[in-house]
C-alpha cells in the first residue's frame, strides 16, 4: 500500500490538513482560540492558540474565496436582506446581511451607516458576487432598501413586511451567539473578516437535516467534509 504524500504549506511546520482542521473548528463552532488549542492537544497536536490565530487570519479568507467560487450561482432567487447592530469599542456599526430562501448566507458587509448609500453598497456587492439578479427581495420597513432597489434594480419585485423577513432574523441568532463567545469583535476589520469566512463555512455544512433521511444526511455531510479537504489541500500558500 502506497501512502499519500503529506501536503505542507510553504514555511509551515504543520501539515495542511491540521491547519485546515484548526481553521474549520474555529469558524464552524462557537469556540475560542484556546478551545481550539485544547481540542488539538487532545489529539496530540501541540500548537499554541497564538499560532491558531495566525492560521485563522492567513488562511480563512483563502478558504472562503474557494468556497464562494464553488457555490456561485447555486442559491435561490429569493433574497432576504436585513441588518443588525454591532458595537465595537463603544462605536455602533451596522452589519448588513443577505440570505436566500433556504437560509444560505449570500454576503455580509459591515458599515458605519444605515442609509440609502449603505444599502446600495450591499446590493452592488451582492449582484457582483452572485452574478445574477434575484426574482424577489424581502426586506424590513427600512426605507433605505426601497430607495436603493429603485435606483439599482427597479424591475425586481420587492416585499416589505416584518413578518416576511423571519429567515434573515433567524440567521442573525448563530452570529449573535458567536459574538458573545468572542466577547465582542475587537475591530471593524476583524468583524468583516470573520463574517466573510464564517458565512461560507456555514453554507458548506448547512444541510437542512430536518428534511433529510439519516442516510442522505450522512452522504451530504461526507460530501461537505470532502469538499473542505479538497479546498484545504489545493490552496497555494
Amino acid at each position: 500500500m502506497i501512502e499519500e504524500p503529506v501536503v505542507r504549506y510553504h514555511r509551515h511546520r504543520f501539515p495542511a490538513e491540521i491547519i485546515a482542521h484548526a481553521v474549520w473548528l474555529y469558524y464552524r463552532f462557537p469556540l475560542s482560540l484556546r478551545d481550539v488549542e485544547d481540542l488539538l492537544a487532545e489529539r496530540g497536536i501541540d500548537v499554541s492558540f497564538q499560532t491558531v490565530s495566525e492560521w485563522v487570519v492567513k488562511f480563512g479568507l483563502k478558504f472562503a474565496y474557494q468556497l464562494r467560487r464553488r457555490s456561485r450561482g447555486n442559491f435561490a432567487d429569493k433574497w432576504h436582506l436585513d441588518e443588525l447592530v454591532v458595537s465595537i469599542k463603544g462605536r455602533k456599526y451596522w452589519l448588513w446581511r443577505a440570505v436566500d430562501a433556504e437560509g444560505y448566507v449570500l454576503d455580509a458587509l459591515l458599515q458605519s451607516r444605515r442609509n440609502k448609500k449603505a444599502a446600495l453598497r450591499l446590493m452592488r456587492k451582492l449582484l457582483k458576487s452572485q452574478g445574477v439578479t434575484p426574482r424577489v427581495m424581502v426586506i424590513d420597513k427600512l426605507r433605505s432598501y426601497g430607495a436603493a432597489k429603485a435606483e439599482l434594480i427597479p424591475g425586481v419585485e420587492h416585499r416589505s413586511h416584518k413578518g416576511l423577513n423571519n429567515r434573515a432574523e433567524a440567521s442573525h441568532l448563530p452570529l449573535r451567539r458567536r459574538e458573545r463567545r468572542m466577547m465582542r469583535f475587537k475591530s471593524a476589520r476583524q468583524c468583516q473578516r470573520f463574517v466573510s469566512v464564517r458565512g461560507q463555512v456555514t453554507n458548506l455544512f448547512h444541510l437542512h437535516r430536518k428534511y433529510l433521511t439519516a442516510t442522505d444526511h450522512r452522504q451530504l455531510r461526507t460530501q461537505a467534509v470532502t469538499a473542505w479537504r479538497e479546498i484545504a489541500l489545493s490552496i497555494d500558500a
